[in-house]
């Protein structure tokens, strides 16, 4: 079993196991809480479908803000006044987050009802803490997995690559928060399939045979379901399979189209929970005209999602620069070892392209969203997907910075360089955090100066004693600042 695993994760089991010791580790660290809308309604699906076997969301809706959590008036107006055209309360949340949780949850229902027999008064409702406490832990785990196929990812891309950049982005970008500070957020999970749909696609690009398509139509219907936007990520190995297509004569060229008949006919299979939930909820199968009405395709905020420093993607995860830098050149020149799938360098090189096209298109799809300065959330949140590309794209780079012809002094410097600049970004996105859980920045824009003092001058001698808090008082985070009542 377990080498099978390392196998497909292309790690060897040192590499594993420390890898899963750095997780365990950091369990303590995970925030088992609700108290956002978001959060609310993505476990309202699970919440519903496994205990009323519905997607009728009042009572959960209702207990969440009978409890203070979420309770603002525009929740009110959204989720316990407004209906669908079938009379049900309006979600605009998939069902994808909660599939990927009720392994966890259902874990969690059978202890409930466990400890119950022996004499506990833990409620088996499916609020109570150890529900929360199971959507909280596996949306961790996903996030977890999404950096272990992710490192498995790049290697096969690249070859021989450090476990580091894996690490890096981990811990550097906001996929740290999703996991522990607010994890009932769909952007783990979002992370996981992505990367699961990006390992898939990397496995099959060689053969495009018919199974190979079927698990890489399933794997895509589960992206759309975790989170609708990340549909454009199916776009980037459906160009590569074009480009192969092209080029295919014969027998070859009525292979690929039977593989693409497979591919879109999974697609369709695994998509049919969320029509289903849809049409049970809409009736008809798509989402919420609120929805819809809020995206403007001509994406006229583009530049801003990554450029505007008061919300841009580059100005809370600067570390992004430097991963995109990577795919960048790995575009441009190819990788400096053999692949593991022994790919040609430009073969490489179109692998690359078509990742970038990936995040080009999650740009286009954020800027075009009303919304798209997420202001009051940590960081351009909807950049959690592209978690499998920025550890491609910084191992790549990694890969330049120490293999670069030159002398051994020279590349040690140069080391020492990018290391010192990776250290100060993940210390970045690791302030950041601690500024919004502290609520010691404003939650509704970046404030560079202000922010960058703080992060650098300000936590270093507040850091052990708000580490103590967080693993030791963490409630004492949640007490709203006087200028800021209520819950987010």
């Amino acid at each position: 079993m377990v080498d099978r695993i390392v196998r497909f994760l292309l790690l060897s089991r040192r590499e594993l196991l420390v890898l899963v010791l750095l997780f365990l580790a950091s369990l303590p660290a995970i925030t088992t809480r609700i108290y956002s809308s978001d959060e609310v309604q993505y476990f309202a699906y699970l919440r519903s479908l496994w205990f009323d076997r519905d997607v009728s969301f009042e009572n959960e809706y209702r207990y969440f803000y009978d409890r203070n959590i979420a309770q603002t008036p525009d929740f009110h107006e959204a989720f316990l006044v407004l209906e669908t055209p079938v009379g049900r309360r309006i979600n605009f949340g998939t069902i994808g987050s909660a599939i990927l949780w009720s392994p966890f949850y259902g874990v969690a229902d059978a202890g409930v009802r466990v400890a119950r027999m022996a004499g506990a008064g833990v409620p088996a409702d499916g609020f109570s803490r150890p529900y929360i406490a199971a959507v909280s832990y596996a949306s961790a785990f996903y996030g977890f997995l999404a950096v272990l196929l992710g490192i498995a990812a790049a290697r096969r891309i690249l070859g021989p690559a450090p476990v580091l950049p894996g690490i890096v982005v981990w811990i550097g970008t906001p996929l740290l928060f999703y996991m522990y500070v607010a994890p009932p957020f769909s952007h783990a999970p979002s992370a996981f399939a992505v990367a699961l749909f990006v390992t898939v696609w990397l496995r099959v690009r060689g053969t495009w045979s018919v199974t190979g398509a079927l698990a890489l139509g399933f794997s895509g219907a589960l992206i759309v379901m975790v989170r609708e936007q990340d549909a454009f990520f199916l776009l980037g190995p459906a160009a590569d399979f074009v480009m192969d297509a092209a080029r295919s004569r014969g027998a070859v060229l009525r292979a690929r189209v039977l593989a693409a008949i497979a591919g879109a006919s999974a697609f369709l299979i695994g998509w049919l929970p969320q029509l289903l939930a849809y049409q049970a909820l809409n009736g008809r199968p798509g989402p919420s005209h609120y929805v819809t009405r809020k995206m403007a395709w001509h994406s006229p905020h583009a530049l801003q999602v990554l450029f505007d420093p008061a919300h841009g993607f580059f100005f809370w995860t600067p570390l992004a620069v430097a991963c995109l830098i990577g795919l960048l050149i790995l575009a441009s020149r190819g990788p400096m070892t053999r692949a593991a799938f022994d790919a040609q360098p430009a073969d490489v090189r179109r692998v690359a392209g078509c990742l970038l096209l990936m995040v080009a298109l999650q740009v286009y799809v954020s800027g075009a969203v009303e919304s798209w300065t997420v202001a009051g959330a940590f960081g351009q949140r909807r950049f959690v997907a592209v978690t499998v590309v920025l550890i491609i794209g910084l191992s790549a780079l990694w890969q330049r910075v120490v293999g670069a012809p030159g002398t051994q002094h020279a590349a040690s410097w140069r080391a020492w360089a990018a290391g010192a600049a990776i250290i100060l970004c993940v210390w970045w996105n690791l302030g950041l955090t601690a500024l919004f859980g502290t609520r010691m920045m404003d939650r509704q824009r970046i404030e560079l100066g202000r922010n960058a003092y703080d992060v650098f001058v300000t936590l270093p001698s507040m850091a052990p004693e708000l580490a103590w808090r967080y693993l030791a008082a963490r409630e004492s985070f949640y007490q709203p600042a006087p200028d800021a009542p209520g819950c987010e």
